[in-house]
């Protein structure tokens, strides 16, 4: 019982730092108050948090810091109770926090090999970890290529590291929203992400692609990718939706006989295809 216990009870952790990205999204940067629990913290891109608040509930959040820092960051869209409760939070206040959970990102995979990421809204903090790992460790890595969409310019988040991503070695930006609002200046293209694939310079040779956003954007995402001759092996997403408990014990994000908390939420396309919910 001890075991079962422990297994869900979080660590207490102080909000450090809270940076408003758009109107109802902030990335929340964590210190654990535990120092064994804070120098002992390491994650891999991809993986994800659960944030609990006491008499609200707990949810599960993707990491979007380096994964060589010791405080862990979130960056959440105020969609429901237990985010509205989060929002209620300022710096220094306390919340529970357990994990890392999960599979990640392939990063061993794709060492040597050309990277695209193709990130919709809030799918772009997942994949943030991975930019920063890669631009760490430039050499390990062949050509990076992000494409990012959308709603509109005011809904992009890290709006403030674009150009320094820019400056990395052999990366390429490519940016474009749904909308774009009456006497707002906008450089970039207007139109879904899967419109950005006309300009991208990754082929299929060599290469490996990441993509998190809305299913039904990672639906035309694999689509469009395999049509241009990428393989169900080479395309990697994330799957992160309705989990719970994050250790693949309540069955909520169950998938067939796949779980995306304890299996995922990263898999291969390839892993997926035989599922019966499978995104395409």
């Amino acid at each position: 019982m001890d075991e079962l216990l422990n297994l869900y009870a979080p660590q207490s952790a102080e909000i450090e730092d809270i940076k408003q990205e758009t109107k109802d999204t902030r990335t929340f940067r964590l210190s654990f108050r535990d120092p064994e629990e804070r120098g002992a913290f390491r994650f891999s891109p991809g993986q994800f948090m659960m944030l609990s608040i006491l008499g609200v509930g707990e949810a599960a959040f993707s990491l979007c810091s380096d994964p060589e820092d010791e405080d862990p960051a979130m960056t959440i869209r105020k969609v429901g109770r237990v985010t509205d409760a989060i929002f209620s939070l300022k710096e220094g206040d306390v919340i529970g926090a357990r994990g890392p959970y999960g599979v990640g990102w392939p990063m061993d995979e794709a060492k040597g090999r050309d990277v695209l990421m193709v990130a919709g809204g809030i799918g772009l903090p997942p994949l943030r970890p991975v930019i920063t790992q890669i631009a760490a460790h430039r050499e390990r890595y062949g050509g990076l290529e992000i494409l990012y969409g959308a709603r509109t310019p005011s809904d992009q988040v890290f709006t403030y590291e674009y150009e320094r991503w820019k400056k990395i070695p052999d990366c390429r930006l490519l940016q474009t929203v749904d909308a774009v609002p009456e006497g707002v200046g906008w450089p970039h293209k207007v139109g879904v992400v899967t419109t950005l694939f006309d300009d991208m310079k990754t082929s299929s040779s060599n290469s490996l692609v990441m993509t998190c956003g809305p299913e039904i954007m990672m639906r035309f995402v694999v689509r469009g990718l395999l049509a241009r001759g990428f393989t169900s092996d080479q395309i990697y997403v994330s799957m992160e939706r309705r989990m719970k408990c994050g250790v693949g014990k309540c069955g909520h994000c169950q998938m067939g006989g796949t779980f995306a908390c304890k299996d995922g939420p990263v898999f291969s396309y390839r892993s997926l295809e035989g599922l019966p919910d499978r995104i395409v």
